[in-house]
């Protein structure tokens, strides 16, 4: 099945692939669906943090602040936020070419999230973990594999300023993005490779 770079383990042929991804928009984007199942990511990351480390973690009551918090001695120390990956971004070369990115390295995340975090970071002394969980992509993943990729906040950020745009795309708005008359859908995510973070090898 995996026809993968042997310089890079993230860059697949796509025109090779007998299980092709799907490389249209599902027009359907339910923010309550997707809400729910990232908080269940969430909770194992808490969970796993609380039996396997000396650190406490729960979730961030802040308003607009990380997802999950994690304590030594009652203070914070650092602060993750949680990404679930389920669908490539398969029109990454004709949207974004100047970016240089294929379908098969490709993870997003809402930029608005992303320069939040950007501004948060410089206020406080706490790091910012982004953790992407990558599901249901067989070029890179074994079958019913997930993996988890991560990256400090301060460490993307020159990623962001160096390449801007080219790596910014805005969907158009579909059904489920309106939660009580309000627009809470992402429609524009900002893209990195998988090349630039770092893996995670635990299993959740």
């Amino acid at each position: 099945m995996k026809n993968v770079s042997q310089h890079n383990p993230f860059i697949f042929n796509c025109e090779t692939c007998c299980t092709k991804c799907e490389g249209t928009s599902k027009n359907a984007y339910i923010f309550d669906e997707d809400a729910e199942f990232s908080s269940l990511y969430e909770q194992k990351l808490i969970n796993y943090i609380n039996q396997n480390t000396n650190f406490k973690a729960e979730k961030t009551t802040d308003k607009s602040y990380p997802d999950v918090r994690v304590l030594s001695q009652n203070k914070v120390v650092f602060y993750i936020e949680v990404k679930v990956q389920r669908r490539t971004f398969m029109a990454v070369q004709k949207y974004l070419p100047q970016s240089n990115l294929k379908p098969s390295e490709t993870i997003a995340l809402n930029e608005s999230d992303l320069l939040r975090y950007f501004e948060i970071g410089e206020k406080i002394k706490e790091p910012i973990f982004l953790f992407w969980v990558l599901l249901s992509r067989p070029c890179v993943l074994k079958e019913r594999e997930e993996k988890y990729y991560y990256r400090l906040v301060s460490e993307l950020k020159p990623i962001w300023e160096k390449e801007r745009d080219k790596r910014k795309f805005k969907r158009k708005s579909g059904e489920g993005d309106e939660v009580n008359g309000k627009h809470l859908g992402v429609t524009v995510n900002y893209h990195f490779s998988l090349n630039e973070l770092k893996n995670w090898q635990k299993v959740l």
